[in-house]
């Protein structure tokens, strides 16, 4: 294996899958879209709840994180959830319920219709995001899906889906974490003047 010609071919195929996603108009308008609507939500005061498994579980605190701490910007934390951190729910509502629940149950308790859901799944398919979008959808909460290669279920049941059009999972994740950057950004440009 030539490691030096890996590392080149692994960025080549990153940056191609961003160039490919940004060029597309699309794409823009969708994420804009998502924008507003977040901003949207801190307008009435409400919060951002982000969920999703695995690499997207982390996307997802890592949001949170941009949100609440800061992106680049001194400016008041932002009201935001990753439903991803808290152990205790997790395994109980896995061990109780299902895993098909974990997402769900914390949507029904802490989630209102004046909140933003952002659903992460790179494949559009993952019965505990799609559970908790449905149970979003039923308590009037917005739902942002950021998925890949047209959305799978996922993007049928969103209000705004960004779908990254891409079939290797680390590429979408990599498209993904720029999205969240820019989502941040754009957010706080405006909270913080």
């Amino acid at each position: 294996m030539d490691i030096k010609q890996t590392i080149k071919n692994i960025a080549e195929e990153s940056l191609r899958a961003k160039k490919d996603f940004f060029l597309d108009e699309r794409n823009i308008g969708a994420v804009s879209s998502a924008a507003e609507a977040l901003l949207e939500c801190y307008e009435r005061g409400a919060k951002v709840i982000v969920f999703g498994n695995g690499g997207s579980a982390a996307d997802s605190q890592h949001f949170a994180a941009e949100l609440m701490v800061r992106f680049e910007k001194e400016r008041k934390a932002l009201p935001v959830i990753a439903l991803t951190t808290d152990t205790s729910i997790l395994t109980a509502t896995a061990n109780d319920y299902s895993f098909e629940d974990i997402f769900s149950r914390q949507i029904d308790a802490l989630g209102n219709d004046l909140d933003v859901a952002v659903a992460i799944s790179t494949s559009g398919n993952s019965k505990n995001v799609l559970k908790a979008v449905r149970a979003a959808r039923r308590r009037g909460i917005k739902v942002i899906a950021l998925t890949a290669s047209g959305g799978g279920e996922l993007a049928g049941i969103a209000n705004i889906s960004i779908s990254v059009n891409e079939k290797n999972t680390a590429r979408i994740q990599e498209v993904h974490i720029v999205i969240i950057h820019i989502l941040s950004k754009l957010v706080e440009n405006s909270i913080a003047g």
